[in-house]
């Protein structure tokens, strides 16, 4: 481990703990350099996934643009960042337990939206209109019904 400040590969662990539900370890290091602390985490290597996208093509599973959907869904609504980190987090591992190296984006997009009524509805709506691709207000009614039954 290199320290990020002067990039000596001297350090010493001055605390672990476990991190994210027991998933991950957090070791606070003292560079023995420059005297600085810095902070890593350590994680099991999971299967990477790829996603089978609707044309077909074939991309890495990013979580970063998983959240960023979620975050857009859920922006200027009363829902946290730490909820946002929960949902993506529980996604990523319902993905993961399916033990298939290559999942649909429909399946992703399914598993969101589920999240998401759960926890507010208008952000529900939004990514609904966007991941279902609404081609007029008719559709977009149709969903916004099924909503309120």
């Amino acid at each position: 481990m290199k320290c990020p400040f002067c990039n000596s590969a001297r350090d010493r662990v001055v605390d672990t703990r476990s991190a994210r539900g027991g998933k991950a370890i957090r070791r606070r290091r003292e560079c023995l350099d420059c005297k600085k602390r810095y902070t890593t985490y350590e994680y099991v290597e999971s299967v990477i996934l790829t996603v089978v996208k609707r044309d077909k093509r074939r991309e890495s599973f990013d979580r970063q643009k998983l959240m960023a959907g979620i975050v857009t869904a859920c922006k200027k609504r009363p829902v946290s960042l730490e909820r946002i980190e929960t949902v993506v987090e529980e996604i990523e591992n319902e993905l993961q337990n399916l033990s298939q190296s290559e999942i649909d984006s429909r399946e992703i997009g399914e598993r969101v939206m589920q999240k998401l009524h759960d926890i507010d509805e208008v952000a529900y709506v939004r990514f609904a209109s966007v991941y279902r691709q609404f081609k007029d207000v008719s559709q977009f009614m149709e969903e916004l019904k099924g909503l309120l039954k």
